[in-house]
């Protein structure tokens, strides 16, 4: 008997970044010590302050449905952290309560996106946004950019975009940036959406990597820079990586009511409500913050720091210090150019680090850069040492 898969799902690839991840506990379950610089989550525990509020919702038995957008008090609560942290004002029917902010987007694109409709995405971009616009029935559209500019779009190549695709109707915006560590500022975010409101695009902004800044640096979300912006903007945020809550599965949009409302058409007849205790801690994690959540950021920071300093001392790789999120991303060209082992690109560069040194790394073609490499430094202090210690040891061997 044979089915025929739909077309769309044909251009679906697996996860690179789960994929990486498999195979590293594969060799580590066989006793092999692998250091895995390729995860995406903290490797910190869960505040004590929220596992007890989620305890407590057990006690109470607060476990059957909920509302689908959201229990009120979450939705109310994330109102007021978007007031107080980015000085937004919505309402709670302009909240909608996701099984994760993954989740959030191809709701949002689904709820927004036709079959003609183009999504235009920067590189480098997290792996799941071109699929996503792809399962959402759209086209995705990826905007080069450069190194040197720290991997930033620019009004021109926005403009230059919407000339070259007529339907393009959002842009899927991600900063802090996975991979890359990328932070717009407050001016490059106001050009940017001049560009928008004069080609009327909406923009998904993906800030779920805010709290995770560095050196002073600010976050500012795209939704408050015009008063224009806020009407064409769904900010999508959540939980689990400032408050290390990656399990949880919680992640929330905030837009025009018109589009939350359909966003929450389409998650009702595909999951339905997040799970309720989850929703529960979550109203204490963003209600009664303690001092722990700035531990993480300035532990992470500190990470950062050394991770730059020692890849800096490695010949031939360029990379730019990030300023946000947990991810360095340095340019490896050169070894590829230049290598006595065959090696001609960044798969085949990982996969062999992985094997003869036991390192996992993230092939930046999995992020649209064919070039670069991710470290993830979401990882303790020994394992940074060591792992950039034998990424070294790789590079070199190349080169001899």
């Amino acid at each position: 008997m044979t089915i025929k898969l739909s077309n769309r799902i044909k251009l679906v690839k697996p996860s690179p970044t789960l994929a990486l991840s498999a195979k590293a506990k594969q060799m580590g379950d066989a006793g092999i010590d692998v250091i895995n610089f390729g995860v995406g989550e903290p490797d910190f525990n869960t505040p004590e302050y929220i596992k007890q509020s989620a305890h407590a919702a057990l006690d109470a038995n607060f476990t059957r449905y909920t509302a689908n957008p959201g229990i009120i008090e979450l939705r109310q609560a994330i109102c007021a952290k978007f007031e107080r942290e980015n000085g937004l004002k919505y309402q709670p029917n302009q909240i909608l309560v996701s099984a994760g902010a993954k989740a959030s987007i191809i709701i949002v694109l689904m709820a927004v996106c036709d079959a003609m409709d183009q999504v235009l995405i920067p590189t480098p971009y997290w792996v799941s946004y071109p699929y996503q616009a792809i399962l959402a029935g759209a086209e995705p559209v990826l905007l080069h950019t450069m190194e040197k500019d720290e991997y930033k779009v620019t009004p021109q190549t926005l403009n230059a975009a919407c000339d070259a695709n007529p339907t393009a109707k959002v842009l899927l915006l991600n900063s802090p940036n996975n991979p890359t560590g990328t932070v717009y500022n407050k001016e490059e975010l106001t050009a940017l959406a001049k560009v928008c409101i004069e080609r009327n695009l909406l923009v998904i902004s993906d800030e779920i990597y805010e709290r995770l800044v560095y050196e002073g640096t600010q976050h500012v979300s795209i939704a408050s820079v015009l008063p224009e912006m806020m009407e064409r903007t769904v900010v999508v945020n959540g939980v689990s990586k400032a408050y290390a809550m990656t399990g949880w599965r919680l992640g929330y949009a905030a837009g025009p009511a018109e589009i939350i409302a359909a966003a929450g058409r389409v998650q009702a007849h595909a999951t339905s409500c997040v799970n309720s205790i989850t929703q529960k801690a979550c109203v204490t994690a963003l209600n009664e913050e303690d001092d722990s959540i700035e531990n993480m950021r300035q532990e992470f920071e500190q990470r950062r720091d050394f991770l730059c300093n020692e890849l800096a001392k490695i010949p031939h790789i360029t990379f730019f210090k990030p300023k946000g999120a947990f991810y360095v991303f340095p340019d490896i060209s050169w070894y590829l150019e230049n290598n006595t082992k065959g090696i001609e690109n960044c798969d085949q560069l990982c996969n062999t680090l992985l094997e003869k040194y036991h390192v996992a790394l993230v092939s930046g073609g999995s992020f649209g850069v064919e070039t670069a490499v991710r470290f993830s430094y979401a990882n303790s202090m020994d394992n940074l040492r060591s792992g950039v210690q034998r990424f070294a040891d790789f590079l070199a061997e190349l080169r001899a």
